[in-house]
């Protein structure tokens, strides 16, 4: 049963202390509110209904990119959109579990 999970997930443990060490951009997702109401240091403000006019910019740095919100379900909305997109991108889930991880 684990391993149908795992399937369904992927599951392979990302490492987002090693994606933010070599260079990885962490892009939150939020409202502009709610990322003044706290977030990770250094982490980019792209909320989600302006991700696609960001899609050139996130390319050009050829990093990886750490999406995240408060709970996970519009940084994964974002992955989406970035993968489609050709850029390797990682969903980090809600941003202050993501801070505890790196």
């Amino acid at each position: 049963m684990l391993g149908f999970f795992k399937k369904l997930f992927g599951g392979t443990t990302v490492d987002f202390k090693e994606l933010v060490n070599n260079g990885a951009i962490i892009v939150d997702v939020r409202s502009p509110g709610e990322y003044k109401t706290g977030h990770i240091k250094g982490s980019k403000n792209f909320p989600l209904d302006s991700i696609l006019s960001k899609v050139n910019d996130l390319k050009k740095t050829n990093k990886p990119v750490i999406t995240v919100c408060r709970s996970g379900a519009r940084s994964g909305m974002a992955k989406g959109i970035l993968k489609s997109a050709g850029i390797e991108v990682y969903n980090g889930g809600p941003w202050f579990s993501l801070q505890n991880k790196i």
